[in-house]
C-alpha cells in the first residue's frame, strides 16, 4: 500500500475522474462526498436514494480491491482516539471550508472554479505542513 507506482497513480486519478464525469453528465450531481454525505438526512424522496447508493458503494469497494491485485493493511498503528480527533478535525475543516478533497479538488477543479483551486490549494498545503511537523518536529520529542 505504501509502494504505489506513478502507473498506479495515474490509474487512480482516472477512475476517479470517470466516476465523477459519470455523476455530473449521468444524474447531474456532483460526487463531493462531504456534500452527499451531508445531504443523506435530507433525502426523502425516491430520487434522492443516490446517495445511499454512493455511500454504500464507499464503504463496500474496499472488500472488492483484492479482485484487481491490490492489498489492503490489516492493522494501522494509530490509536482510537486519535482516529477520532482526526475525524472531527476533518469534518470541521469540511464545513468551514465549504467542501472536501473529492468535491473541491476533483469537481471543482474539473469545473475550473477558482474558489476549488484555492481550497485544494489550502488542503494540501496543511496537509503537507501537518506530515511535516508529525515526522520531523513531535517525533523527535516523543
Amino acid at each position: 500500500m505504501t509502494q504505489l507506482t506513478l502507473l498506479d497513480s495515474i490509474f487512480g486519478g482516472l477512475v476517479l475522474s470517470i466516476a465523477a464525469l459519470f455523476m455530473l453528465f449521468g444524474i447531474g450531481k456532483l460526487s463531493g462526498i462531504s456534500g452527499i454525505f451531508y445531504n443523506l438526512k435530507n433525502s426523502k424522496s425516491p430520487s434522492e436514494h443516490w446517495r445511499i447508493v454512493f455511500i454504500l458503494g464507499l464503504v463496500i469497494s474496499p472488500f472488492f480491491a483484492h479482485f484487481l491485485g491490490f492489498s489492503l493493511p490489516s492493522s494501522i498503528d494509530v490509536s482510537w482516539p486519535a482516529i477520532i480527533i482526526g475525524g472531527l478535525l476533518v469534518g470541521f475543516g469540511t464545513r468551514m471550508g465549504s467542501g472536501c478533497t473529492s468535491g473541491h479538488g476533483i469537481c471543482g477543479i474539473g469545473r475550473l472554479s477558482m474558489r476549488s483551486v484555492v481550497a485544494t490549494i489550502i488542503f494540501m498545503s496543511t496537509g503537507l505542513i501537518t506530515v511535516f511537523i508529525v515526522n520531523n518536529l513531535l517525533s523527535s520529542t516523543v
